[in-house]
């Protein structure tokens, strides 16, 4: 009983702690359902019943509006839970948080352009692949806006990034001649379920971001960026050596470590990114790689550390919408 409370009381402050450090400012619904959990024993009781790593807020709140829509109150949201439970809980154990947010690119853009071209870009924890088309979308910086590249057909999103720092900001896109992705679970852009997922996954009141997640999806379905199923812990170094040698080669990731929950594992991973030939980009929660966060300046509330081969150059917001640059001109 006391292990059962404890476990509870556990997940009370996991979507406490969602509510307040991530949906607060950002999305008043999901603050509020979030909240709504933490104080209701019947909720925590469902959600505890599923494994450690299906219990995120994220995972949870997306599940309930692919079943039953928007919860319009906590009451409602109790409501959904008790008469879907079986269906909810399907989607919880068959669908991860694989948010393939491209708007991610507006960071790692003015990292790409200042280094040698052409580029070969290779993604860890890729998802659908949105992020590997960092040169068909448009940018606007406030001061710089660089268009998208032509693209017939279609209306390339166009990505707002607010800027703190001396940025170096890129006054032109990359040009990429080789990209490929490495996912566990690779989303299929020509599923209308997998779609549809991923357009749930953004969070309810933030419409402008489903709109460019939606113009970058068809982007990326005439382009096809290849994702390969695989493990970044044992089939990364294959598709290292593939990529063109006459290309700078990036090896990237945005909020893919984390779900790495072993620390070991994660610093095999990056003495592998360092003894590699490659430029590596990471841009995840500051608690993934602690020692870059300890030289870095003190943290902005909920942002991703940005750092280039292991070297923190800026604080960036979780899905791209601001980066603060504390690196030097010469970091890159």
């Amino acid at each position: 009983m006391a292990t059962e409370q404890a476990q509870l009381q556990r997940l009370s402050e996991l979507y406490t702690a969602f509510a307040v450090d991530e949906a607060r400012g950002w999305s008043a619904i999901y603050e509020t359902l979030a909240l709504a959990v933490a104080g209701s024993p019947d909720l925590l009781a469902f959600i505890a019943t599923l494994p450690a790593d299906r219990q995120q807020p994220n995972l949870f709140l997306a599940a309930v509006r692919l079943v039953g829509g928007v919860p319009e109150s906590a009451d409602h949201l109790a409501a959904i839970v008790r008469e879907e439970h079986a269906r909810i809980r399907a989607v919880m154990l068959s669908r991860k948080t694989q948010t393939n947010e491209p708007a991610r690119c507006a960071v790692l853009l003015p990292v790409l352009a200042r280094l040698p071209q052409p580029l070969a870009l290779l993604e860890v924890g890729a998802s659908a692949g949105l992020c590997l088309l960092p040169d068909r979308y448009g940018y606007d910086y406030g001061g710089v806006r660089i268009e998208p590249a032509a693209a017939p057909g279609s209306t390339p999103p166009v990505f707002p990034c607010e800027v703190a720092g001396a940025l170096p900001l890129p006054s032109a896109l990359p040009r990429v001649v080789w990209r490929r992705g490495l996912d566990i679970n690779p989303v299929d852009l020509h599923s209308p379920d997998d779609v549809q997922w991923l357009e749930t996954l953004v969070w309810p009141e933030q419409h402008a971001r489903a709109q460019r997640l939606r113009a970058a999806v068809e982007i990326a379905r005439r382009e096809a960026p290849r994702v390969v199923k695989g493990d970044l812990l044992t089939d990364l170094e294959p598709l290292i050596a593939a990529a063109p040698k006459e290309a700078t080669l990036v090896v990237f990731h945005t909020a893919a470590l984390a779900y790495v929950t072993s620390r070991a594992a994660r610093d095999r991973f990056a003495a592998t990114m360092r003894s590699a030939d490659v430029v590596w980009i990471s841009n995840e929660a500051p608690g993934v790689f602690a020692s870059f966060a300890a030289t870095a300046p003190a943290s902005p509330r909920r942002r991703f550390l940005m750092a280039v081969n292991g070297n923190p150059i800026a604080w960036t917001g979780p899905h791209g919408q601001s980066i603060d640059w504390f690196g030097s001109p010469h970091a890159i």
